[in-house]
């Protein structure tokens, strides 16, 4: 997987067409190298974080050029690269964006972080994917909470309401509760700086976790599951802020999850 990652990764500065599948790539190469090294004990492992936070940042850097008629220069898989605009608009939506945010929390990468925060929300939409109003109203929370704009109680409240089950629509209602709003759930714990109600929070986010993606074959055997990565996201907030975390899954590979590798190279 990799070799052709890498392949991918060469090709981007001839065409971005297909950056966002190699973005896609990118995710799955850290979630199998999660499978085999379970605590990201290995170098090779933090490399293929990096490298999907770097094209996740390349992909909204290339999408958000407006003429499309430019180049950006981004760092990926240790090189610098020009990689040209396409000109045409990019799958660069909120599913993306969502995952690229996790990941620059895990890489600890506060640049890529402000960058994210600064997409327009209404850059985000596409007009032919479906999806809930919550998620909307979770990123606004997130680039507000990072810019440290204002109203973040509301919007945070705001998300709440709006991924209830008995408001959101589009998501699979076992997706919703076992995926998608468990980190919210972290996340209200984080900011309200709730110490003693985040590590039960966060036992019960890989509780939820491990039964959604275990409840029959084809999910068991899917790599998705390797790791719950928003999860991990926010409980990388929570460890740089002391918070008390007696956890340990393969789920939150240890080493992501303690900064072990941040620092031994450019990112």
């Amino acid at each position: 997987m990799e070799e052709y990652l890498f392949e991918d990764i060469d090709k981007l500065t001839r065409s971005s067409k297909l950056i966002d599948a190699t973005f896609n790539t990118s995710v799955m190469g850290l979630r199998a190298r999660c499978l085999i090294d379970p605590e990201a004990a290995a170098i090779e492992t933090w490399e293929s974080a990096v490298n999907a936070l770097q094209l996740g940042s390349a992909l909204f850097a290339v999408a958000g050029d407006g003429d499309g008629e430019g180049t950006v220069e981004c760092r990926i898989n240790h090189k610098l690269r020009t990689i040209p605009a396409p000109g045409c608009r990019l799958v660069a939506g909120e599913g993306a964006w969502l995952t690229s945010f996790w990941l620059a929390l895990i890489c600890r990468d506060q640049p890529r972080l402000a960058q994210l925060s600064q997409i327009p929300l209404e850059q985000l939409r596409s007009p032919q994917a479906l999806a809930d109003e919550y998620l909307h109203h979770w990123i606004d929370t997130l680039q507000t909470w990072w810019l440290r704009g204002p109203g973040l109680a509301d919007k945070l409240i705001a998300t709440i309401e709006t991924s209830d089950p008995s408001v959101a629509r589009v998501a699979p209602l076992d997706m919703l509760q076992g995926v998608l709003y468990p980190p919210i759930n972290l996340f209200y714990h984080y900011v309200r700086k709730d110490e003693a109600g985040f590590a039960p929070a966060l036992t019960e986010a890989l509780k939820l976790h491990k039964a959604y993606w275990t409840l029959n074959e084809e999910r068991a055997t899917d790599i998705d599951g390797s790791i719950a990565l928003g999860p991990l996201a926010i409980a990388c907030l929570a460890h740089d802020a002391d918070f008390p975390l007696d956890i340990e899954s393969d789920y939150l590979p240890k080493h992501l999850l303690q900064r072990t590798w941040i620092g031994e190279f450019p990112t």
